[in-house]
């Protein structure tokens, strides 16, 4: 084998093989359904401007955990000092706040909607 068919060989491997290894290890999970999340307009800046996106948890703790990591601006205002969730914010699974279900600890399924929402106050 000379030179140039190695050179060939690395080449196909660079941009057939590289790529399609990729895409499976980085987007395997994009055709799973996965429970949503809404964020309200005014905080879509630390969430790449969306409010609405897929993320991969199994309860609403997990969720939270998964969005701060993703999105690591968006830490402060969604948590305090110690870590918990800011008392400003209510969330909501399927319209039904989560203190009414198991709190953090509440379960999700693929097909759920899980809502952050502000409280807002004043006069």
């Amino acid at each position: 084998m000379n030179s140039k068919e190695d050179g060939r060989k690395i080449i196909f491997f660079l941009f057939v093989c590289v790529p399609v290894r990729l895409c499976t290890c980085f987007f395997s999970h994009y055709n799973q359904p996965m429970p949503i999340v809404r964020f309200p307009h005014v905080m879509k800046y630390y969430v790449n401007n969306q409010v609405e996106f897929p993320i991969s948890a199994s309860t609403v703790q997990e969720l939270i955990d998964q969005v701060v990591r993703q999105y690591p601006s968006i830490r402060f205002h969604l948590l305090d000092s110690d870590g918990q969730l800011r008392r400003h914010f209510n969330i909501f699974v399927n319209s039904i706040h989560i203190r009414d279900l198991q709190g953090m600890e509440t379960r999700l399924k693929e097909d759920d909607t899980v809502i952050l929402m502000a409280s807002a106050a004043g006069g």
